[in-house]
């Protein structure tokens, strides 16, 4: 040993001076608290790392950047060091050596990096992936998925494979969070068999999850959403997990459970109700633009009138710092609001002109219906949209995208289609769908009606071309031989067009097919029914019918909608109290949970067919549920004394979206409602066009049943109709502070 010390000298006080050395190197990354840290070990054996060293620094890398807030992330700073681009290199050279666990991991993190799919290193992964892809095991799989969804490769053969594999496997996979990752990443190359199956498997499996697993439950939703399938069975079960996590739930969390909702159309009273309160709770805590923008988008369409004065007073606020996204976003939940605060549309509408070159032309739509909703005027920017609308337009092939810029077009002051257009349009017609067609016509029929040009005499190529949009949707209809692909072309199709050209030829499309009619579209089906006021009794005798032989298979929910058609259009199956009888027993354990408005119109519409219930009379008439009902009711209220004076507010007021203490007993006064002598409760009340028929201004249901229960909770209730408020006579302020005083009052004109 001496002797060797002797010979070496400087090799042994070198390595007497390296105490760190002699631990592994993966520890020391273990025990970095920066990411200079790691940087700093790559530098120093770059030349000796292996793949587990490769993986673990960049696993350390992306665990760094996850601890930090927002702000303070900086993944562009980290991607663009020597040293990363040293483990980029590596990483190349090592991957085949990595297991298939570690070797997807590395995937999904130089994804997190902000790598793009056409990425070299990006590539050589998923290649070598593709390559092991009958190995992996369900978790490996699934995570593998996420990575290709990310890439937008949903429709790849990559992923076709994979859903082949899960296909196989069904059976024998028994982890629901995996699973349901990749029943999100497949949705869309799935047949409806495998749809079904994979619904069942959830079903099959959703008890082993416990109550806490919100992004299992979340998936499971989006998968429903993805395949357009509201299936509410499990819906109803993921509904309880957001439920009993909802204190828990951040406002990404609900904004996108809410989203998903809203695509299927699944309404669930009390998760609306405790999900606004705890956005409520959120507005002082966002000062940052980004978050407080998918605050208001969200809370803004439920939320009461103060919540939304303070959400458009903050917005109003930060409306400068918005970027063209966060702009287009806020303009929508506005039109969504039906905003009247004529100051901040203003300002987002400034903002959308400033960025206006940089949408594409679904946004271009976007923008346009929300201003044209909001009764936005500026010919400034209505000048720039129409240019850019016609830009694209020139040079666009897809009919769905020349339907939109089309109506788009339409929507602006004096439209104007030339022939040039018209020929255009002419060109795509055998390639549109129902949906495209009713588009291009109705933005015809448009024109027509508020061009100019075109009021004193029809345009012979207008008239042509609405003769040819005729031809091409009955063709289309007849043709068709499938009710699924049918339904998917008709289920939103409305307007003039569609009622006078096509209504008939659609209800006689749907008798030809009605064999198909099941207990998955049924409630779908019966809703257009309703909605077209259109009487089949052969159609309505098969909805009977199959209600009757798989009611067993149909969800509670969807009963309203099945029930309706026979209200509205005043018919009787052939065995009408078996049917009817049927859906109320079906309905009978859900009275207590079902949405309050939605209950009422259930009542209402049995009411009109004769047909009582007592136990829904019984879940109407009880002062719990019209407290229930009153705390969903918004629009403005206020107490006026015996001197028709207003109170100040207090003591005295029972605030509408605040539940009250309550008794059970029928004839209890609700607690706090108390009023001082001679006093009354004015209950303020705005309606829009979609309160009234459209064809006259007569009150639809709704609105009745609603100041009809007011009325009961002691309101005296005043409704303004729109077509009055927006009136010539009311055009000035003072026409309309009197208007008010006059109705709320009972006074005449202001002196003033």
């Amino acid at each position: 040993m001496l002797r060797l010390r002797a010979i070496c000298p400087f090799s042994w006080k070198v390595f007497q001076f390296r105490p760190f050395s002699f631990e592994p190197l993966l520890s020391q990354m273990n025990k970095c608290t920066d990411e200079e840290q790691i940087f700093d070990l790559i530098e120093k054996n770059k030349a000796i790392l292996s793949e587990k060293q490769v993986a673990c620094a960049l696993s350390m890398l992306w665990q760094f950047q996850k601890q930090k807030i927002s702000l303070l992330k900086n993944v562009e700073c980290i991607r663009d060091h020597p040293q990363f681009l040293t483990l980029h290199n590596l990483t190349t050279t090592k991957m085949e050596f990595m297991n298939d666990n570690t070797l997807v991991n590395v995937l999904y993190i130089i994804q997190q990096f902000g790598f793009e799919a056409h990425d070299p290193l990006v590539e050589a992964l998923v290649t070598e992936a593709w390559r092991r892809l009958e190995r992996f095991d369900i978790n490996v799989l699934s995570k593998f998925s996420s990575c290709l969804a990310d890439q937008h490769l949903c429709f790849s053969p990559l992923m076709g494979k994979i859903a082949d594999i899960v296909n196989r496997n069904l059976e024998t996979i028994q982890d629901l969070r995996c699973l349901s990752v990749l029943m999100v990443s497949i949705s869309s190359l799935i047949s409806q068999r495998f749809q079904e199956q994979l619904v069942n498997k959830t079903e099959q499996l959703f008890d082993t999850i416990d109550s806490s697993q919100v992004n299992i439950a979340r998936r499971i939703v989006q998968f429903l959403r993805n395949i357009k399938y509201s299936y509410y069975p499990l819906l109803e079960r993921c509904n309880k997990v957001f439920l009993s996590n909802v204190n828990h739930l951040d406002l990404d969390s609900i904004s996108k459970i809410l989203s998903l909702y809203h695509s299927l159309q699944f309404h669930n009273f009390e998760f609306i109700l405790m999900t606004k309160k705890r956005l409520t709770e959120m507005i002082p805590l966002f000062d940052h633009p980004a978050s407080f923008v998918k605050l208001f988008v969200t809370l803004g369409p439920v939320a009461g009138p103060e919540e939304e004065k303070q959400l458009k007073s903050t917005m109003l606020l930060m409306s400068e710092e918005l970027t063209s996204q966060q702009a287009l976003a806020v303009m929508g939940a506005m039109e969504e609001m039906e905003s009247r605060n004529s100051h901040l549309i203003k300002k987002i509408a400034s903002i959308l002109h400033k960025h206006l070159d940089n949408y594409k032309p679904v946004e271009l739509l976007r923008i346009t219906q929300a201003l044209i909703f909001l009764h936005f005027q500026s010919k400034e920017l209505f000048v720039k949209l129409r240019e850019l609308l016609l830009s694209y337009l020139k040079v666009s092939v897809i009919p769905s995208e020349i339907s939109l810029l089309v109506c788009a077009l339409s929507m602006l002051p004096s439209p104007h289609l030339d022939e040039a257009r018209i020929s255009q349009i002419e060109a795509v017609l055998p390639q549109c769908d129902l949906n495209d067609l009713n588009s291009f016509a109705t933005s015809v029929l448009r024109c027509i009606q508020y061009d100019p040009m075109y009021r004193n005499n029809t345009p012979g190529k207008q008239l042509k071309l609405l003769h040819k949009l005729d031809h091409y949707g009955r063709q289309r209809l007849q043709k068709c031989s499938s009710l699924n692909l049918l339904w998917e072309e008709v289920k939103s199709l409305k307007g003039d067009w569609f009622a006078d050209s096509l209504l008939e030829e659609t209800v006689v499309t749907l008798q030809r097919l009605m064999d198909e009619i099941n207990y998955i579209n049924v409630a779908g089906i019966a809703s257009f029914i309703s909605r077209t006021n259109y009487l089949s009794t052969s159609l309505l005798d098969r909805i009977a019918s199959v209600v009757l032989q798989q009611n067993e298979k149909i969800h509670p929910f969807a009963i309203l909608a099945i029930i309706l058609p026979f209200s509205t259009l005043n018919y009787d199956p052939p065995q009408r109290d078996e049917f009817f009888g049927t859906c109320l027993q079906h309905l009978n354990s859900y009275l207590s949970i079902l949405d309050p408005l939605m209950l009422v119109f259930l009542g209402y519409s049995l009411a009109t067919r004769e047909y009582f219930s007592e136990d829904l009379l019984k879940a109407i008439f009880n002062i719990r549920f019209l407290a229930k009902l009153d705390s969903q009711l918004e629009h403005f209220e206020c107490i006026l004394d015996k001197r028709k004076k207003p109170l100040p507010y207090g003591s005295h007021n029972t605030t509408l979206g605040k539940l009250p203490k309550i008794h059970s007993e029928l004839n209890t006064q609700i607690t706090g409602s108390r009023l001082p002598p001679g006093a009354e409760k004015i209950a303020l009340e705005f309606l829009d066009s979609r309160a009234f028929c459209r064809n006259i201004p007569h009150l639809k249901g709704k609105s009745a049943m609603k100041k009809r229960h007011l009325e009961i909770l002691g309101y005296h209730v005043i409704q303004i109709p729109h077509f009055e408020w927006n009136s010539m006579a009311l055009s000035t302020k003072n026409a309309r502070m009197d208007y008010l005083r006059e109705r709320i009052f009972g006074e005449g004109k202001s002196s003033s």
